[in-house]
């Protein structure tokens, strides 16, 4: 996700993004200035048709196209917004949890803090790496090798992560470990972890509805391509770059939403889950050695 400052006016309006989002378009910019090029020049000097063009029509379809895309750009937003809320519960989640454990394990049992202190974050990178291209092993830091074995043999590895700590809570509250007054209080926790874990599978398995984003698509098309009619008679070849610019932004708006609408990717608007994870990490190992 880019860090930056709202302030800022000349570094927001110059800044590296908007290079990269023209490098993304040239290619449908290049199209489209060829065409309006050649449709310029057939009806101006080869056809040298006379009309009164108008551009009536295309404002009030124009009303009509912002509408969508102000709704397409708010409907992606939320998308971001809520995966954001999700990561940012389970930052919180984790610190209550490794809190708890921190108090109510004693600091003789070793084997089971160091078991949480491990399991706590492993769990944030597999959701991390769950919701794009699945969860890796490697990334999750485990040292046990029975655990990893276990996971290994695990399609959906967030669940595997949450059902091991649910049995190792279980079980340290049959040896007494655990009161059972605890085990209530943690098992509040816990169910977080699985409310958070089907929120973001919400988002990223619930896109934008097909028929949305095609007719969307097809009317910024419709708009653009029909434009050069609106202007050609009164700018005459000034016409080229009058639809560029209306193209390039209608397309940046439509590209925006499609970027921000999948928050859990690698894009550079996408949601920092990778820094989100490290600081669960950092914040786990620091409360159990405290």
């Amino acid at each position: 996700m880019i860090k930056y400052n709202p302030k800022n006016w000349f570094g927001l309006i110059f800044h590296s993004y908007s290079r990269q989002v023209v490098r993304t378009l040239f290619p449908f910019l290049t199209i489209m200035a060829i065409y309006t090029a050649a449709v310029t020049f057939l009806i101006e000097d080869y056809f040298e048709l006379e009309f009164n063009s108008t551009t009536v029509v295309h404002s009030l379809l124009g009303i009509v196209l912002g509408l969508f895309l102000v709704f397409r750009v708010n409907s992606a937003y939320d998308r971001w917004y809520e995966g954001r809320k999700l990561w940012g519960l389970l930052l919180n989640n984790s610190r209550n949890l490794a809190s708890k454990l921190n108090a109510m394990l004693s600091l003789e049992n070793k084997e089971d803090r160091s078991f949480f202190e491990e399991m706590i974050p492993a769990f944030a990178f597999a959701l991390k790496d769950h919701l794009r291209k699945g969860a890796k092993i490697k990334h999750l830091k485990i040292k046990d090798k029975s655990i990893v074995k276990y996971l290994e043999n695990k399609e959906h590895i967030p669940n595997a992560i949450t059902g091991l700590i649910y049995k190792r809570l279980n079980q340290l509250l049959k040896d007494g470990n655990l009161t059972p007054n605890q085990f209530l209080v943690l098992d509040k926790e816990m169910k977080e972890f699985s409310d958070i874990l089907g929120g973001c599978e919400r988002i990223k398995n619930t896109p934008i509805p097909y028929s949305y984003s095609m007719f969307i698509k097809k009317f910024v098309f419709t708009y653009t391509i029909t434009l050069p009619l609106a202007f050609i008679t009164e700018f005459h070849y000034i016409t080229i770059p009058i639809v560029i610019f209306i193209f390039f932004i209608l397309v940046s708006v439509e590209l925006i939403a499609e970027e921000i609408e999948e928050p859990f990717g690698g894009d550079v608007n996408d949601l920092p889950t990778q820094e989100l994870s490290e600081k669960i990490e950092k914040n786990v190992k620091e409360l159990f050695n405290s």
